[in-house]
């Protein structure tokens, strides 16, 4: 995927999948462990996708971090997104650790609102990058 149109598309199917499971989650929520999981999947599919826009090579079993810290070398400003990357963590190790107590009020909607936002950021980048006639 070299040219931005082509990162936008990917970016506009992957916000319409964080939609669909929204609207999944308020019709008839998932166990928060899934739903955990689901949201952690769809943020790394979200990474690779700016990866291989940046051409930044990753492992193919990189997990959420990992691929964070290969898009944030060299590019500061994928900081922006480091909390949520590292707020999903914490929810899966929470429950792994039986500390449900530890979660927020509301954890079901706030993976969605973290996805939301990564979803938000990466799509203005991209828009910015084309809108500066960057085709990385």
């Amino acid at each position: 995927m070299t040219d931005k149109y082509d990162v936008l598309a990917e970016l506009e199917k992957m916000s319409a999948q964080v939609e669909a499971l929204a609207q999944r989650q308020a019709e008839s929520p998932m166990p928060l462990a899934e739903l955990v999981e689901t949201g952690i999947a769809e943020a790394e599919a979200l990474l690779r996708v700016m990866l291989k826009a940046e051409r930044k090579p990753y492992a193919s079993d990189a997990e959420l971090l990992d691929l964070w810290k290969t898009l944030v070398k060299g590019a500061p400003h994928w900081n922006t997104i480091r909390d949520n990357c590292r707020e999903l963590i914490y929810y899966r190790n929470c429950l792994a650790a039986g500390r449900e107590d530890a979660l927020p009020a509301q954890p079901g909607r706030m993976v969605i609102h973290t996805l939301r936002h990564i979803v938000l950021y990466l799509r203005s980048h991209a828009e910015q990058q084309d809108a500066q006639g960057d085709h990385a």
